[in-house]
């Protein structure tokens, strides 16, 4: 049995109508606990992460609304919001549990917040150390150049 196919299948919060953010959490740790037990023992994408990385702030949401809005998920253990014109509109949340970060990273995905839609992904710190060597990324193009080159002389003689 896929163990993410019974996650679609739970009732999302809808700030329309519906039910309510903690309605939600309890339907799903009620289903949890029946499909898996009381310890939490899913196995997630490599990923998942308890650090959520979220874009699209609006500039002036407050700290207390990131709390109120982050923290219908789970215990958080930190919010760090961009301050600088380069990082403005973005923040790291820190979850205590990663269960409880995938919860909210599915649910917030595209939620409106004072009419900006929030971008979650997962923190990856791997991906930002990559660091291109730009000397020899041009060496690896301009060999690449002459071999294509040679290649689409040698079919021209054929020809």
């Amino acid at each position: 049995m896929n163990p993410f196919a019974v996650y679609k299948d739970y009732p999302t919060a809808d700030p329309r109508g519906g039910i309510s953010p903690e309605e939600a959490r309890e339907y799903v740790v009620e289903e949890m606990s029946l499909v898996y037990g009381n310890a939490r023992t899913v196995q997630l994408p490599p990923n998942v992460n308890r650090i959520l990385l979220v874009k699209n702030l609006p500039f002036k949401i407050s700290s207390e609304e990131m709390y109120d809005l982050f923290g219908k998920y789970g215990a958080i253990r930190q919010i760090r919001m961009g301050n600088t014109q380069k990082t403005r509109g973005t923040a790291f949340v820190v979850y205590e549990d990663i269960f409880d970060a995938k919860e909210a990273c599915e649910h917030l995905q595209g939620f409106n917040v004072m009419g900006r839609y929030l971008v979650l992904l997962y923190y990856q710190p791997n991906h930002r150390n990559k660091r291109v060597d730009l000397a020899k990324e041009e060496e690896r193009v301009e060999q690449l150049r002459r071999q294509y080159n040679k290649m689409s002389h040698d079919d021209d003689e054929l020809n």
